[in-house]
């Protein structure tokens, strides 16, 4: 899923300056707000979904794929492609422009159909099962080395000291900072 982000991204990157710079601002700002409509109900998904508040988790992200699915699967290329694609080549004839555009327009595309497919999958177990307990799409968001933590380690930082990194030179540094001033045990009088 990171190279999808990544492509997803240097498309659109490259969409809004080419619209901009093209004037083709309608079809970029329609592209804008048709990837914001379903967006806005994520970070509060999220916000739930950390607070373990399950129901209104899962009714958020239902609405917020069914919005999804709507917008990327029938409003974009009904609206947007079919308008860029189609329409204005009964209006003009195509150039450099239009070739650009539209290739970056069908990237994008090819990512909605890759990700819903995902979405509607995670939809479905989330119907069977009742939950969704992990994301297809996205890593772990702890860190790898957190479940495999060294049982020393995990006593040193439940006791304040924070782990030493392989960088550090060995050393510790303890959580109260007070006494570790300028590396002496007592801070300089200015």
């Amino acid at each position: 899923d990171h190279n999808m982000q990544i492509i997803h991204h240097a498309a659109t990157i490259f969409l809004i300056s080419f619209s901009y710079c093209a004037n083709y601002i309608r079809i970029g700002t329609l592209v804008m707000i048709i990837h914001d409509a379903s967006n806005f109900l994520l970070e509060p998904t999220k916000m739930f979904h950390y607070l373990k508040w399950r129901r209104i988790c899962d009714t958020l992200f239902t609405v917020s794929s069914a919005m999804y699915l709507f917008t990327f699967l029938v409003i974009f290329p009904n609206k947007v492609l079919y308008n860029t694609y189609y329409y204005s080549m009964e209006l003009y004839r195509p150039f450099l422009g239009y070739y650009l555009m539209n290739g970056s327009l069908m990237v994008l595309q090819l990512l909605h159909i890759f990700w819903s497919y995902f979405t509607i999958c995670i939809v479905c177990r989330l119907f069977v099962r009742g939950t969704v307990e992990k994301d297809l799409r996205s890593d772990s968001e702890d860190s790898e080395k957190g479940e495999e933590e060294m049982p020393q380690e995990k006593e040193a930082t439940k006791n304040g000291l924070v782990p030493s990194s392989p960088n550090s030179g060995g050393s510790r540094i303890s959580k109260d900072t007070s006494l570790q001033l300028n590396g002496s045990s007592h801070p300089k009088i200015r």
